[in-house]
């Protein structure tokens, strides 16, 4: 099918898309976590029938089932990797032979989805890597017969013209179809309607689109929008409302009835193509094209000779005001000691050896955040208390593990409001690895993404771009493991969580200076502080256990074999503070601080440590 072909039948009506693919085969019996993408090659007749039930129900354009099928979302998660061409044909073909066999027109779109997850994993691809993903993917649907490509759900401008810009190149005069979602009025990195619609219109592609979303209302404002400066054809297709998780099993809200609504009005709108994402079914598309009933589209009000606007710049009105942690570091060593929260919630003592520890000159307090993902107080209460009790300045700890985009944010400002103020972003533990294995881990963002979004607070925004009533000024710190089995890699991971905004670092604990003195001479001619931690050993078994079971720690063969030749528990606690002190030296030389970790209750130690 040509452009000028498509042109000249959008022109004459409103096109009905098809509804929800991963939701739908979700109802109609499809496993949950299974790759859907898949289900093209073993359960071809599944996504047969989707099709059929689309076009039964008055849909004029069917997409593939395609949105993550590229060869990089197929390895990372599902090791499907090398099947990439198969379900990439074996879906048009499907697509096609259900076409082919209405008795009217039906146009194939091959559907494509992005590639980045760009919070939700700390591995960034280069430019040149994600067109060639891209690449891939649209010669296969090319090569099987699409009609039209679709780029749908993008939350990245820039993205989506890699993608687009690919396109051009490999399927020469096939439509393209750019769509991106919206949630509140922008996309997830911060652009408006107006600036994606201007950004498109200068591709020169022939339909942008506004898709998922919250529900019609949302997905309609911004295709609304993007009609303004958009001069050809603009889609909207939205999410079937907001979902509610009841007995196992989500539930989209808006009824077929209101999707009959929100067809009428999007023709009202001069919208040229109508359709459903996350949630509709074959009911709301027969709804909507019962609703428009072949309708002749209306045009549309445009802004002469819009420009696009600059995107929002993220700066402070004022400077960040430091931390007093912050201060201390920055012209003095520091000693901080780490505390887990209880399984229970008597913080009397935890609050005690946290005054103990700053009349003994500790400058802050780690607490960590469920530590081995095991089910205790949460770090932020435990910090609140000691704050609030002791004056002593908080590390918090605190993981994307547990939270998703929402209470990361809402806790975030919380701990700041309580006057806690500087942060450890953390990846944290898999569930797996806890007392509660069965739960779910959220992981919604990466440690980098957590960096980014405390990056944004500190900057007056919050994730989406939306003012904050003021800006916080969190002094955000990030671990580094020394022990890391492939040391450059993790010293790559550490500059990109630096470029997001991190300020300082803080170790994993130190047996040697080997690990460290690489650190510090990687961060020469950087003001980034970095902070030693230290953990007293208490045994042989204690060291051993560490170094074979605890990911992240290593404890050299000769320090092991001190331990192995103590006689009693005495004598080998002393020699792991013998030990200890002797890496709060290393500490003073080379960091800016050490984070002291004992592994009992006992203040004395810490100490026997320090004096």
């Amino acid at each position: 099918m040509s452009i000028n072909s498509i042109t000249e039948i959008v022109s004459e009506r409103i096109l009905i898309c098809d509804g929800a693919m991963g939701t739908f085969l979700y109802d109609i019996g499809a496993p949950s976590g299974h790759c859907y993408d898949e289900l093209s090659i073993s359960k071809p007749e599944m996504i047969s029938r989707v099709h059929r039930e689309y076009i039964a129900a008055g849909a004029d354009i069917i997409t593939t089932n395609t949105f993550g099928a590229n060869r990089y979302i197929l390895d990372k998660y599902y090791d499907l990797g090398d099947k990439t061409r198969d379900i990439n044909i074996s879906a048009v073909r499907i697509a096609r032979a259900c076409a082919k066999h209405s008795d009217r027109e039906i146009f194939v779109a091959g559907d494509i989805g992005p590639v980045t997850r760009p919070l939700e994993t700390a591995e960034i691809l280069t430019e040149s890597q994600i067109e060639q993903i891209f690449y891939e993917q649209i010669s296969m649907l090319t090569e099987a017969g699409v009609d039209i490509i679709i780029f749908e759900t993008f939350a990245d401008l820039s993205e989506l013209l890699i993608a687009i810009n690919t396109a051009k190149k490999c399927a020469l005069n096939i439509p393209i179809w750019a769509s991106m979602s919206f949630v509140d009025g922008k996309t997830l990195m911060g652009d408006d309607p107006e600036r994606v619609g201007k950004a498109l219109s200068e591709t020169d592609i022939l339909i942008v689109g506004a898709n998922c979303g919250r529900g019609p209302k949302e997905i309609l404002d911004a295709a609304k929008q993007l009609g303004k400066v958009f001069p050809r054809f603009v889609s909207a297709m939205p999410n079937a409302g907001q979902p509610t998780f009841v007995d196992g099993r989500f539930f989209y809200p808006a009824t077929s009835e209101y999707f009959a609504e929100f067809a009428k009005k999007s023709y009202l709108a001069g919208i040229n193509i109508v359709g459903g994402c996350c949630g509709s079914n074959p009911e709301h598309i027969k709804a909507m094209s019962s609703a428009l009933n072949k309708k002749k589209p209306r045009k549309r009000k445009m802004i002469p000779g819009a420009k696009i606007p600059e995107p929002t710049v993220k700066v402070r009105k004022y400077p960040r005001t430091p931390t007093s942690f912050e201060k201390k570091i920055k012209s003095d060593f520091v000693l901080t000691m780490e505390i887990d929260p209880p399984r229970g919630t008597e913080v009397g003592n935890l609050v005690y050896r946290a005054r103990v520890f700053k009349e003994l000159g500790g400058d802050a307090i780690n607490i960590a955040d469920l530590p081995m993902a095991r089910m205790k107080m949460s770090a932020l209460g435990l910090a609140a208390a000691i704050r609030i009790r002791t004056g002593i300045d908080i590390i918090l700890h605190f993981t994307a593990r547990d939270r998703n985009l929402i209470a990361m944010q809402s806790d975030l400002l919380s701990a700041y409001a309580l006057g806690v103020d500087n942060i450890l972003a953390l990846r944290g533990d898999p569930p797996a690895v806890g007392d509660y294995p069965f739960a779910t881990g959220v992981f919604d963002i990466s440690t980098y993404g957590l960096v980014n979004l405390i990056s944004s607070f500190n900057d007056g925004f919050d994730l989406l771009g939306n003012p904050l009533d003021s800006p916080t000024s969190f002094f955000i710190g990030v671990a580094f493991n020394q022990n890391a089995q492939v040391f450059e890699r993790e010293l790559e991971r550490l500059e990109k969580k630096l470029e997001s905004g991190a300020h300082f670092v803080q170790t994993q604990p130190i047996f040697s200076a080997d690990g460290l003195e690489k650190l510090i001479k990687f961060l020469e001619g950087r003001e980034i502080p970095v902070i030693a931690s230290i953990l007293p050993l208490l045994s042989a078994r204690h060291a051993e256990f560490l170094h074979n079971e605890i990911p992240g720690i290593r404890v050299p063969q000769k320090i092991r074999h001190i331990l192995s030749k103590k006689s009693n528990k005495k004598s080998a606690r002393m020699s792991g503070i013998s030990i200890a002190r002797d890496m709060l030296k290393v500490a003073r030389e080379l960091a800016q601080g050490a984070c002291i970790m004992p592994q009992t209750g006992k203040i004395d130690i810490i100490e026997k440590i320090l004096y």
